[in-house]
């Protein structure tokens, strides 16, 4: 089974991704850290059960000697929401009923907190890099549940591809029904609830 983890936003600089965030949504972004091994940095805000991350390069981190996730060496313009992540049980059992070149898994480690991650070997997911990210943590501990809560919740995440039906029929196990895909040109959306109403992160 797979269910919906967090929801990425990509920045070229983290501080005008968390401003972005801050002002489409009302809330200041808190926590996050570092990613060595992928020579990035984030910051993160929580939806109850689910997180918001924002992400980007770090300047002051030694680059890693293969193309960064999410696709981030290839990310330019404004801040905006790139990628979605699902989490399973199983890593290697979901990358074999997976599209080829969803990832290979990386082992990663960030204070308490341990997971798999699959990285694909050139950084970009399949569908345009709008297929989720796999992910499976590791123990019991999982970022959301230590944000402060502000009353923010995903109310939908739209997921837009010319090729929606191949999109959605590799992901026969995500039963989410917060996330809607759709034909389109390929693109993200996400319907926010927040105690001052709706807001939404394109």
């Amino acid at each position: 089974m797979l269910r919906l983890d967090h929801v990425a936003v990509s920045a070229e600089r983290l501080e005008d991704g968390a401003a972005a965030v801050q002002a489409a949504l009302g809330v200041p972004m808190t926590g996050g850290g570092t990613h060595p091994a992928m020579g990035t940095h984030n910051r993160l805000l929580s939806l109850g059960d689910l997180y918001l991350e924002v992400i980007a390069i770090d300047p002051e981190a030694r680059a890693p000697d293969r193309p960064r996730w999410f696709d981030l060496d290839r990310f330019s313009g404004p801040p905006r929401l790139t990628n979605w992540i699902v989490a399973c049980d199983d890593m290697e059992a979901a990358l074999r009923h997976g599209p080829p070149g969803w990832g290979l898994p990386m082992q990663l480690a960030r204070g308490d907190y341990r997971w798999q991650m699959a990285v694909p070997e050139s950084g970009r997911l399949p569908f345009d890099n709008f297929f989720p990210a796999l992910i499976r943590w590791q123990g019991m501990l999982h970022p959301a549940p230590a944000l402060p809560d502000h009353g923010l919740r995903l109310a939908r995440l739209e997921v837009s591809h010319p090729d929606a039906r191949a999109l959605r029929a590799a992901l026969p196990t995500l039963t989410d029904p917060r996330v809607a895909i759709g034909v389109g040109p390929p693109a993200l959306r996400a319907v926010i609830d927040t105690p001052n109403g709706p807001r939404t992160l394109t």
